[in-house]
């Protein structure tokens, strides 16, 4: 039963919007087991990413996510990244806020580390629950990240950091579900 597994609830900052050709540069997780109607936080992981390929990265991409070498200074590559993720989400449903987008560079990486994929095959849009679950309140007519944190008073002082970004989507989550 799908609501058994634990949620990974994910983010990725990347070097670009295209993942054939950008880099995942920052990696976000929080995976909560839902229990008696409380979404419980279980495990975290806040990577920063070594890019390999900086010299080809969209400039307005790095503008977004802040990127700068002296905060990635002690950055792990993307192997580790990838390794320290597969553990923690064996098992987990894929839970994002624009899933394609973030799946399809994290489905990359694997592919390109070798890494095993370890987690549930169901994934999980909150953008795409949240337009089913709002689409007729007056109240609200955008449903991106900001849109929806700003709808349910949650506050995301880091927006566009892969943590900050993840811990905001499994707020959104709980409050569209009416969550503890």
């Amino acid at each position: 039963m799908l609501l058994q597994q634990p949620l990974a609830f994910i983010d990725v900052e990347t070097t670009g919007l295209d993942n054939d050709k950008a880099e995942i540069i920052e990696l976000g997780l929080v995976l909560a087991k839902l229990k008696d109607n409380e979404l419980i936080v279980i495990d975290q992981l806040d990577l920063k990413i070594l890019p390999q390929h900086i010299e080809t990265a969209e400039p307005a991409a790095l503008r977004v996510n802040g990127y700068n070498e002296a905060d990635w200074m002690f950055a792990v590559s993307l192997e580790d990244a990838m390794k320290s993720f597969a553990d923690k989400t064996d098992g987990a449903v894929f839970v994002a806020h624009n899933v394609t987008f973030d799946y399809g560079f994290i489905e990359r990486a694997f592919k390109s580390t070798g890494v095993e994929n370890k987690m549930h095959y169901h994934k999980l849009d909150t953008i795409a629950i949240a337009f089913a679950m709002l689409h007729d309140q007056d109240d609200i007519n955008r449903f991106s990240l900001k849109a929806l944190t700003e709808y349910f008073g949650i506050e995301n002082k880091k927006a566009h950091s892969a943590f900050a970004d993840a811990y905001a989507t499994y707020e959104v989550f709980k409050k569209l579900f009416k969550l503890k």
